[in-house]
């Protein structure tokens, strides 16, 4: 079974998202890697898919019981043998799962790092009927002391691994790492020439706003913004703050509002905690108002915005929690609440933190001045008038847009107005590699009230199970099915999201409400108007978009496919317009490095239609990129239709 057929059998996706694939590829054969990409990007596949096709078992280490959880219990549904071992059992519960892994039972194992070399797990390790093919380093900037979140029981990771039998192949995943983060990933972990890949930090459904207010002015401001948040019953989001008091003191003032507030922070009960993440997971409270201590793990697809009471202490946090919105790929809001206390406030908790095992003086002072500069660029975030999102993507080493068109600066029709953001005309104008993943699809509408019929059976299913709802199917999913309108359970497997094992434990339902709620209301299957896919709508190259200025091919895929989707096709990628290039005679292959590396660069015929080849240097290695002008734009735009056949 390869990679894509196993995605889909487990999964139910049909296509990996940017990155997965090569970074499965060069795990399965056989070489570390590192994965850096944002919340939302998909790093769980990137480690699941090659776990489930390799002969062994895969260790995945994490912080984080909750992401432990959820992710297994995600795995399950879907018809993978998986299990966790961490504090969250009990003695007898954590001795059943260790005999069950050593006689082959599971596939994956979740465990925390702090097991790693208790005598228990090395005896599990040593004893196993399967060898371990693969561990994985979840939230790998844990392990650096350069990181935002550096944990000691992390660096316990190269002593587990040097004492067993045989090295595994190691992949590392993160959201957020700058470039002296990545190395020391690297070094630490001691891979082995390992594939690096960044997929990117740009999350263009993400709006990007910081309102300066003075603290007494922070509750009206937020209030104001969640106002505009009730339009739908269910709008769900998280308000950070950088203490406890502030915590208490926000959730209370906001239930006495009349809103449905939930809260979490570590001075809390471990039972409250739980239960309180529990109902945020579930939708029955609406606001979570936490500090830091939530989130982590949390595979929440529903998110409509994040706001931070107060200024996070470095862009790293600050990113990562804001992107925790839109994971489902629709618009979403990361608001900031700024004011010259929070600056006191988080250098007070720099010099104070308790978090940190310090190795010496010396290295607590120089971490301490780390953490401060990065305060300082935080700080720099909150007072730039320049793009939000442009001193977002520079912090973290990758070129800034001149104008996003979805932030407070480029979009000042939105600024302090705090209306649910949509994507403007500037998007397209400005930005010109937007994801087509997450983009708002422009599809035909979707039935609102089959949609509701499906929501509410997908929920009854997930309290049936004890799982949260998008564990069952999550709403890009449930939309699908509202479009394709299955009626049998061949149909149901072509709705996106859904892989075998879930269509045969779920499909009879879905297609039974599907088909009742057609009936009751009259609609014939065959000329359902507004939950049938349209027509195919007459392609018209002219309306790919075209820059004066040189772009990459995956620009010209992602525009090309703004206009097949409209007109009901499917998307090709910039691989295939290479492809189709090579068989024109455009582009030729060059193998490299005894052909275990390749480029395609523009043959004469090809550098006359206007690609350009441009030697760069990525991650300390020299590659070709080639860079289509307007006219070599123009020419796969017209031939747009042949290159996705």
């Amino acid at each position: 079974m390869t990679a894509v057929e196993t995605l889909k059998q487990y999964f139910g996706y049909d296509t990996f998202r940017d990155g997965q694939e090569t970074l499965i590829g060069d795990i399965l054969a056989g070489k570390d890697v590192v994965g850096i990409m944002p919340t939302g990007a998909g790093k769980s596949m990137c480690f699941q898919v090659p776990a489930l096709m390799a002969d062994g078992m895969t260790l995945i280490i994490s912080p984080l019981i909750s992401l432990m959880k959820d992710q297994v219990n995600a795995l399950t549904q879907a018809g993978v043998a998986a299990a966790f071992i961490n504090s969250s059992l009990n003695e007898r519960q954590i001795q059943k799962a260790l005999r069950n892994a050593a006689n082959g039972a599971y596939k994956l194992i979740y465990v925390a790092p702090e097991r790693l070399l208790t005598y228990d797990f090395m005896s599990f390790v040593r004893s196993a009927q399967m060898p371990i093919s693969m561990l994985t380093v979840d939230e790998a900037h844990c392990i650096s002391q350069w990181g935002q979140d550096f944990r000691p029981s992390y660096s316990k990771i190269p002593e587990f691994i040097g004492q067993l039998r045989e090295r595994p192949i190691v992949s590392a995943f993160t959201a957020t790492a700058t470039p002296i983060v990545r190395d020391d990933i690297i070094k630490q972990l001691a891979l082995d020439n390992p594939t690096v890949l960044v997929s990117g930090f740009d999350r263009q459904n993400l709006y990007f706003e910081v309102a300066r207010a003075k603290p007494k002015d922070k509750f009206p401001i937020l209030t104001n913004f969640l106002k505009n948040k009730q339009d739908k019953k269910d709008r769900v989001g998280i308000v950070y703050c950088s203490t406890r008091a502030a915590v208490e003191e926000v959730c209370e003032r906001l239930n006495a509002s009349g809103y449905n507030a939930s809260r979490y922070h570590a001075g809390l009960s471990d039972a409250e905690r739980r239960g309180n993440q529990e109902d945020f997971i579930y939708d029955r409270v609406q606001i979570m108002v936490a500090t830091n201590a939530f989130g982590m793990g949390i595979d929440k697809s529903n998110v409509s915005y994040v706001v931070h009471y107060n200024m996070p202490k470095d862009m790293e946090s600050y990113y990562q929690e804001a992107g925790r919105a839109g994971r489902d790929g629709e618009p979403a809001d990361c608001i900031l609440l700024y004011s010259a206390q929070d600056v006191r406030t988080n250098t007070w908790l720099i010099e104070n933190s308790r978090d940190v095992q310090y190795a010496d003086a010396e290295t607590e002072h120089r971490l301490k001045e780390r953490d401060k500069e990065r305060l300082r660029r935080m700080t720099f975030y909150c007072a730039t008038s320049d793009c939000l999102r442009g001193y977002i993507l520079k912090y973290f080493g990758e070129r800034p847009p001149n104008r996003c068109g979805n932030c407070a600066t480029c979009n000042t029709q939105l600024v302090k107005t705090y209306q649910p953001s949509q994507p403007s005309q500037e998007i397209q104008e400005f930005q010109e590699n937007i994801p087509i993943s997450r983009r708002q699809t422009p599809t035909v509408p979707v039935n609102k009230d089959l949609y509701a019929v499906l929501v509410d059976l997908r929920t009854t299913i997930a309290k049936a199970h004890d799982v949260p709802s998008y564990v069952i199917f999550n709403n890009s999913t449930l939309t699908d099915m509202c479009m394709k309108l299955p009626k049998t359970p061949e149909e149901f497997l072509s709705v996106s999201g859904i892989g075998r094992v879930k269509a045969e434990q779920y499909g009879g339902r879905f297609l039974k409400a599907i088909a009742e709620f057609l009936d009751s209301n009259h609609i014939n299957v065959n000329d359902a108007e507004g939950t049938q896919p349209s027509p195919l709508k007459e392609f018209d190259a002219s309306e790919i978009e075209i820059s004066e200025e040189a772009v990459s091919v995956n620009a010209i895929a992602e525009r090309i496919n703004c206009v097949l989707i409209e007109s009901g096709r499917g998307k090709i990628t910039g691989q295939k317009i290479n492809d189709w290039l090579v068989s024109e005679g455009y582009l030729q292959v060059i193998n490299i490095n005894n052909g275990n590396k390749s480029y395609k660069i523009p043959t004469d015929t090809g550098a006359e239609l206007g690609i350009i080849a441009e030697d760069r240097v990525i991650r300390g290695e020299n590659v070709k990129v080639n860079l289509f002008s307007q006219e070599a734009q123009k020419y796969v735009a017209l031939n747009a239709l042949e290159i996705s056949k």
